[in-house]
């Protein structure tokens, strides 16, 4: 698959016998090992510009989630705040 021709998208990777997660996840650790410690925002602009063709932007997260997980850096723990 030729990345410089936009054919990074959910359909063709499918056809090529690719998995999104995988692809994600494998992505997400090569950014790890060359770039420590970048915010979240860093990393959605990464992420966008690894894939940008909108069906692969659910698995936006899951980049992040695997980036900080190869960093080591602790996922921040989101709390649920009820409404009294």
């Amino acid at each position: 698959m030729d990345l410089l021709l936009d054919e990074n998208r959910p359909e063709t990777c499918g056809a090529l016998g690719l998995e999104c997660g995988a692809c994600v996840e494998n992505a997400a650790k090569s950014v790890a090992r060359i770039c420590f410690g970048l915010q979240p925002r860093n990393l959605q602009q990464i992420f966008f510009n690894l894939y940008p063709s909108p069906g692969c932007q659910p698995m936006a997260r899951a980049f992040e989630a695997a980036y900080q997980e190869s960093s080591g850096i602790p996922t921040p723990v989101r709390a649920a705040v009820a409404a009294a």
